[in-house]
């Protein structure tokens, strides 16, 4: 077996990989060797069966399994010695393509390799967080959100309207093609008018009515409603009003702070304050972290795998379309052509996401168990009733996982290089950071 370097051109490698007829013979001969004592043919007692039959009769199957070996077993030792890691799969074909057995095997195997990432002294890099203290217009603002979602109704003067914001308690039956559906009918049912918790422009249709009112509406079901049945159908709903009920704004009081699991008032003003200052504390850190990335990319500077930068490049250019173009789901549609700026785009992510790698291999940061866990039932909850199911699908699918793990490892070994950084807290209001999270799009 020989393998010798056909390329060596910045981080592309090429090689030619030979296994000789003699050696790849010998492998067949000791892989039929060890199994000779489990095989049994008519005419001979198990164990028994003579090499020449055995390799008659299993020799093919046999060699195809011994070539792979081969080849594979020769590409790892060379990895083990040279120290390359490749940047991808390595591409391998077989070059004497008319091969008969009793011939050599040859081989050409070609890859990128793994950049080597220089070390990098964080302590040069100066950051600044942005602290936001919450303020009382903010509490304040977030208590009389909490008292309107916390509403009561009371009847509001015979003979008034429905408006927006009203609650309307109504018998409907509703018909498709003349015949009552399954959740068409309710007695009783109390709906706020504004809502838009019933079919879009159903709502519509009952304000400026009066109680006692009955109301003829006329709806279409969205093309896309989960009932396959009535998805794009027209419906026509007969609708009585039992009552109209203006809204009572719940006053903002410890009555209040105790429906939201607070001792008092104060205490609830406490919570709320602390809730704010941990989201702004979040948007501060995206800030912050664009910052980290921006100093990380003028300090550092190594050649880069073509492959993995025109492959995050198509990625990237898919996304935006996606984004673009947001009414196709799937990816029937035209071939994507990546530009200047996918590609320089990429350069930064590929050359940022190697150089955080190296940090984390270096430190020996890992992701743990629980961790993971924490992760995935945080995504969970997105998906309620069926949240078994996404564990299930998450449990088999390494890939999914890898999804999980990444970002959680990043996090991590952003943290290592905050602690290394010289960090200096800065307080603004509320507003500047607004506007330092919506430059980020820019």
């Amino acid at each position: 077996m020989a393998i010798t370097q056909t390329l060596n051109e910045g981080l592309k490698r090429g090689y030619k990989i030979i296994v000789t007829a003699a050696d790849l013979n010998a492998t067949v001969d000791a892989k039929l060797k060890e199994a000779q004592p489990t095989i049994e043919l008519k005419g001979f007692r198990k164990g028994k069966v003579p090499m020449a039959m055995l390799k008659k009769q299993h020799g093919p199957a046999v060699l195809g399994e011994a070539m792979q070996e081969s080849v594979d077993g020769a590409m790892n030792a060379h990895l083990e010695t040279s120290g390359d890691r490749p940047a991808g799969q390595p591409e391998m074909k077989m070059t004497n393509e008319n091969w008969k057995e009793g011939d050599d095997v040859e081989v050409n195997v070609s890859y990128e390799c793994l950049p080597i990432v220089p070390e990098v002294d964080f302590s040069k890099i100066k950051l600044s967080q942005m602290v936001v203290k919450a303020a009382e217009v903010d509490i304040k603002e977030a208590l009389e959100n909490l008292a309107e979602t916390n509403q009561d109704f009371s009847d509001k003067k015979t003979g008034s309207k429905a408006k927006n914001g009203d609650q309307v308690v109504i018998n409907f039956l509703g018909k498709v093609d003349g015949e009552v559906f399954d959740g068409g009918q309710a007695d009783d049912y109390p709906l706020v008018l504004g809502s838009n918790s019933f079919i879009p422009g159903f709502e519509e249709q009952l304000v400026g009515a009066k109680a006692g009112d009955d109301v003829v509406v006329n709806v279409s079901f969205p093309g896309d409603y989960g009932a396959e049945n009535l998805a794009g159908k027209d419906a026509v709903f007969t609708c009585k009003l039992n009552a109209v009920k203006g809204a009572i704004k719940a006053e903002i009081n410890d009555e209040l702070a105790k429906k939201f699991g607070a001792e008092d008032l104060a205490d609830l003003k406490g919570k709320i304050s602390e809730r704010l200052e941990e989201e702004f504390k979040g948007a501060s850190r995206i800030v912050m972290k664009r910052d980290l990335m921006d100093s990380l990319e003028k300090l550092v500077d190594f050649e880069l795998p073509e492959g993995l930068v025109s492959t995050e490049a198509g990625q990237i250019a898919h996304q935006l379309w996606h984004e673009d173009n947001p009414e196709v789901e799937g990816h029937d549609h035209p071939e994507i052509e990546t530009t200047e700026e996918h590609k320089k785009l990429a350069v930064r992510r590929v050359r940022l996401g190697l150089l955080l790698a190296e940090v984390g291999n270096i430190k020996e940061i890992t992701v743990s168990d629980t961790e993971m866990q924490q992760a995935v039932i945080q995504q969970a909850q997105q998906y309620g009733s069926n949240a078994q199911q996404f564990f299930e699908y998450v449990q088999k699918n390494p890939q999914v996982q890898q999804q999980i793990r990444a970002p959680l490892f990043e996090e991590k070994v952003v943290d290592h290089i905050v602690s290394i950084a010289k960090m200096t807290d800065k307080e603004v209001s509320k507003e500047d950071l607004q506007k330092a999270v919506e430059a980020l799009d820019n």
